[in-house]
């Protein structure tokens, strides 16, 4: 399967719930990083047991905004959007032979790093779409 869809699909079963799906999209020794939060994911079953965790794999929808492929490079934008927060994600990752077999991911949520007064009068305010 190519890149794209391969990650296409992780969304997916992401948003599914699929556990057994995304393990089977995940290479056994994956490494994916969460830079923002400081941390590294060694390994398909840590992967799966922290997004399938019940305190934080609840019932919260995926909707990819934007996928983009070179190679087996893809990007992804996803947004996550829970009660009181939205959460966004730009995602790295490396695919091959069909399987993930890294990722770096950013998280965030929009506003949460407030612009700093003095760049007011050179920048607008980014409306959400």
């Amino acid at each position: 399967m190519e890149p794209l869809k391969v990650v296409a699909r992780l969304w997916e079963r992401i948003e599914a719930r699929d556990w057994d799906g995304v393990a089977g999209l995940i290479a056994e020794d994956a490494v994916i990083e969460w830079p923002v939060s400081g941390e590294r994911i060694v390994g398909r079953a840590n992967f799966i047991a922290v997004n399938s965790d019940d305190g934080y794999a609840d019932e919260r929808s995926v909707e990819l905004l934007r996928i983009l492929a070179d190679g087996n490079l893809v990007v992804t934008e996803v947004e996550m959007p829970q009660d009181h927060v939205v959460y966004r994600a730009v995602s790295l990752w490396t695919v091959r032979d069909g399987e993930i077999v890294g990722a770096r991911e950013y998280w965030t949520s929009p506003g949460q790093d407030p612009a700093p007064r003095w760049r007011a009068g050179y920048v607008e305010p980014l409306v959400a779409d």
